[in-house]
């Protein structure tokens, strides 16, 4: 009996691995882009590769944008916002996710002077992304922050990042969590998944090259991006438990010049996971 509940665990535990599909973050192919778009999105098809993460067409019409990334069966499943947009005209940023029909949409950057995060810029975070978040959960798109490391400055007994959690309306403005910039302001991924389960809605896997000084200003050599499983950011134990905290969706983004070769070999390594 023992033998067998082992065999049915560990049968679960591939099936999880199995079924959990990972997409892409665009970025990550930017110079590719610049130079050959419809090559790049046939290779990063070719990967294997079915959801992505974009936003924006590259400089070439979006109706032919659309029409490759249906050739190469490409589904944008998030696209990125300006924290400027979300805050003046939100509707647009609605408009174009139902362009791409995309269910989630992502801001990356909250603007901020001299790499100094304040109470007052989280404040007005705050406002903006429940505001806008509300009018896009109306048209069925979901808003979620992507954290950049300078949020988890100390702030009364906690830090901002905290603050922001707690004064964010989960029914309309969640998480991406990008692991690398949680971990480079000395943050635990996995921890901070268990304290704020449900909340991370999207995620980006990205490793870090061990040894790289980390810092709170939201600001990394690109070139510290290395395969996944060859880092420090500890990428096999937050996807043992990224599904059962809330994560719905995962996109591999590596900034680096080695992206194109880098990719494919990260996408084994969460392949072979157990």
């Amino acid at each position: 009996m023992k033998k067998y509940f082992l065999a049915v665990s560990l049968f679960s535990c591939l099936f999880v691995t199995a079924q959990t599909k990972i997409g892409v973050q665009l970025y990550s192919f930017r110079n590719q882009f610049k130079t050959d778009i419809p090559g790049t999105l046939e290779k990063i098809s070719k990967m294997g590769i079915t959801e992505v993460e974009g936003g924006g067409s590259y400089g070439m019409p979006v109706p032919e944008f659309k029409a490759l990334l249906d050739k190469n069966n490409l589904s944008v499943t998030s696209i990125g916002a300006d924290y400027k947009v979300l805050e003046t005209d939100p509707q647009s940023v609605i408009n174009e996710a139902k362009l791409y029909g995309a269910k989630y949409v992502m801001c990356a950057w909250i603007p901020h002077e001299d790499n100094h995060f304040t109470i007052e810029d989280a404040d007005k975070a705050i406002r903006v992304f429940n505001t806008a978040g509300k009018l896009l959960k109306e048209h069925g798109i979901s808003l979620c922050y992507h954290a950049h490391g300078y949020e988890f400055v100390p702030y009364n007994k906690e830090t901002l990042f905290d603050y922001m959690a707690k004064k964010m309306d989960p029914r309309y403005a969640n998480f991406e969590m990008d692991v690398f910039w949680i971990k480079h302001p000395g943050q635990d991924p996995v921890a901070l998944l268990k304290k704020y389960p449900g909340r991370f809605k999207m995620m980006h896997l990205k490793d870090r090259k061990p040894g790289t000084e980390g810092n709170q200003l939201g600001h990394a050599d690109v070139e510290t991006n290395v395969v996944l499983g060859s880092g420090d950011v500890g990428i096999a134990a937050i996807m043992k438990v990224a599904k059962k905290y809330g994560v719905e969706k995962f996109y591999i983004e590596d900034e680096s010049s080695r992206s194109m070769e880098q990719v494919p070999q990260s996408l084994a390594f969460l392949k072979g996971l157990k």
